[in-house]
């Protein structure tokens, strides 16, 4: 049986808008392990299915996806949303609190 991973979207560190973050991915699990090519030594398979990515709105239609085509899938919640540390530039050149 076919094997889907669904996740959400997150933000990656190459972007500085939220644009697409909240949306849903269903991804397939590779069917084989990737193997050395004997002439150029990158890594590849003959799955195909490893290039597929499709998007979706919310977590109910991705589901609703994979259960109409058969696929079995597992969903892979995101961390915790990271804060920032927010600090001045004069904040880098402190020296230890004494009192």
């Amino acid at each position: 049986m076919v094997q889907a991973r669904i996740r959400q979207r997150i933000k990656s560190s190459m972007q500085s808008g939220r644009a697409l973050e909240g949306k849903w991915i269903l991804e397939y699990e590779p069917a084989e392990a990737k193997k050395p090519d004997p002439l150029t030594g990158w890594a590849g398979s003959g799955d195909t299915r490893e290039q597929v990515r499709l998007g979706f709105e919310t977590l109910d239609a991705a589901k609703a996806y994979a259960e109409k085509h058969g696929l079995a899938f597992h969903v892979s919640v995101a961390g915790a949303e990271r804060s920032l540390k927010i600090q001045t530039y004069s904040d880098n050149f402190k020296g230890p609190d004494l009192f």
